[in-house]
């Protein structure tokens, strides 16, 4: 016959019971359960190899109160460790800290200040489950380690809510993470979580932050009332982000750098005005900064193609369309931006099967003999049906900008002939300088025709340059402060139209500098600066950045 659970019941007012749960667990052997009665238990609790439960007596109110010390109100390690029913407190320690070890948490709340809430690390496998974690400097820390958060409340911490790091790879579901300083859910350091059903509000920066090599699985997210964008994913990070709900979040709703691999996954396929991808594109267009000509002519574009797919299906003539555009303006204008979300509306129109996205330059066309640049602009050509092919620096393959044995007109000559074969099955886009994309289309008696719109991408303004900085420097995890606004603005009116203005490229550059500015900064204290500092990049940044 198996063993029964031995069980030991701690309540300070009762004879017999254990006074305090750590003369409980002195005796307690493997496997044991301890019962504690209702009261305030002033203890810490350190484990090491043990396997054991805690629980409240009954469902009654049981306060763990550890906040008198500086190291965490549980501590386990090697340990196979359920805790049920508890309210744990801590102040200058964590919560519940487990290294190695097998925990679930259930039932419990866990308070804390100055450090994370409950930390789990290195353990291959975890459960908190239907826990109210509060009042600290972090929610929960998963660092290297594998298991799950379930229907768990993080509310009311200073820094992030969830904090996934070390390539852990946990289940987060139907969680609920409100009133954040930081983001509610920071996925960093090759990490793989899973999150599924949450909702992240009324945060400090991004409701969702993915960075360092990460590839999470996000599903049906509902994000609300952030101060930075809902989801933010960094260069290098891939995953998935599928069902985003998002509202009254800063722009761009869903920011991916470039080089990140990230799928975006629309569940519904409604046309224009039912609320559908088309509707969430369009908005995130209008999200960007600037840019008021192009946006009015890319909507008017969609108008044009709702509205023939409407007198099609009532059997009314259509005419002949074509998908192809290009896109003239200096670098750093959103060109390649626009683009992208070009092809993703051309997919929710049913215009193009695919929708996707492949961004070459002339080295990607152009070959080292005659007959090889026909054979490689053909085949980047046929890779990108179904989707948008994007050809940057465009006008470098016209004779007056091409170099050696003009192989890049046989680029072009390719181009117009595929162009023509398979007018229905590709959006091209060509971008580049005004003037130049000019002499580009003159490369070719039938290049012209085949575009049927020109889009001017106009420099930003000092004010809109101001707008994207600060965006750039949210995406980062700093804060601008509010003086480091007029010294920018001077910057980018001293700078602004020059012969190589890069826009917001110039922008990015400014951030890079103004961080290494601040590190100097920092470093020079003396002392560990506070998280405040670390995040706060400040006038003095930006003057020596813009020397």
């Amino acid at each position: 016959m198996p063993t029964p659970t031995r069980v030991l019941t701690v309540a300070a007012d009762r004879p017999g019971a254990y006074p305090t749960i750590g003369t409980a667990l002195l005796e307690a052997p493997e496997g044991a359960a301890v019962a504690i009665a209702a009261g305030t238990y002033a203890e810490t609790l350190e484990l090491t190899g043990r396997s054991v439960t805690l629980l409240a007596e009954n469902g009654a109110t049981v306060i763990l109160d550890g906040s008198g010390a500086d190291w965490p109100t549980i501590r386990a390690v090697d340990c196979e460790l359920t805790v049920r029913g508890l309210d744990i407190r801590a102040e200058a320690g964590v919560g519940v800290s487990v290294d190695r070890t097998a925990l679930t948490l259930e039932e419990c709340t866990v308070t804390g200040r100055t450090r994370p809430a409950i930390s789990v690390h290195a353990s291959t496998t975890f459960s908190i489950e239907k826990c109210t974690v509060s009042g600290a400097e972090t929610g929960i820390v998963v660092e290297g380690a594998g298991g799950q958060i379930v229907d768990t409340t993080i509310r009311d911490i200073s820094g992030d809510g969830i904090v996934v790091a070390l390539g852990a790879d946990p289940l987060i579901r139907g969680c609920t993470i409100s009133g954040c300083g930081g983001r509610g859910v920071y996925i960093y350091q090759y990490s793989r979580p899973e999150l599924v059903d949450v909702e992240v509000g009324h945060t400090g920066t991004e409701g969702i932050g993915v960075a360092h090599g990460s590839t999470p699985a996000i599903r049906r997210a509902g994000v609300h009332d952030t101060r930075g964008s809902a989801i933010t994913v960094a260069v290098g990070c891939g995953g998935t982000v599928e069902g985003l709900r998002a509202s009254n979040t800063a722009e761009p709703v869903l920011s991916i750098a470039a080089g990140s691999t990230v799928e975006v996954i629309e569940e519904s396929t409604a046309a224009v005005g039912e609320g559908g991808p088309v509707e969430e594109l369009l908005t995130e267009l209008d999200t960007m900064v600037g840019l008021p000509g192009v946006k009015a002519e890319v909507r008017a574009m969609v108008d044009e193609i709702q509205v023939d797919e409407w007198r099609r299906s009532a059997g009314l003539s259509v005419g002949a369309v074509s998908h192809h555009l290009i896109f003239a303006g200096a670098p750093g204008t959103g060109k390649t931006t626009v683009a992208r979300l070009y092809g993703k509306l051309l997919k929710a129109l049913g215009v193009l099967p695919e929708g996707g996205f492949t961004e070459v330059s002339r080295r990607d066309l152009v070959g080292q003999y005659i007959g090889h640049t026909a054979e490689k602009t053909t085949q980047v050509f046929e890779n990108s049906l179904g989707g948008v092919l994007f050809i940057d620096e465009a006008y470098t393959l016209s004779r007056s900008a091409g170099t050696g044995g003009d192989f890049g007109q046989e680029a072009i000559d390719a181009l117009v002939k595929l162009m023509e074969d398979h007018r229905d099955e590709i959006a091209i886009i060509v971008a580049g300088y005004t003037a130049e994309m000019t002499d580009f289309l003159a490369a070719n008696p039938g290049l012209a025709s085949r575009f049927s719109k020109t889009i001017e991408f106009e420099n930003y303004s000092a004010e809109e340059l101001l707008l994207i900085t600060g965006r750039m420097v949210a995406g980062g995890d700093y804060q601008l402060d509010p003086a480091a606004a007029p010294p920018l603005t001077s910057y980018f009116d001293r700078i602004a139209g020059g012969a190589n203005f890069g826009n917001a490229r110039e922008a990015r550059r400014l951030v890079e500098a103004m961080r290494k500015a601040q590190s100097q900064r920092l470093r020079s204290l003396g002392r560990r600066p506070t998280l405040e500092e670390l995040r706060s990049l400040q006038a003095a940044d930006v003057k020596v950045a813009a020397t």
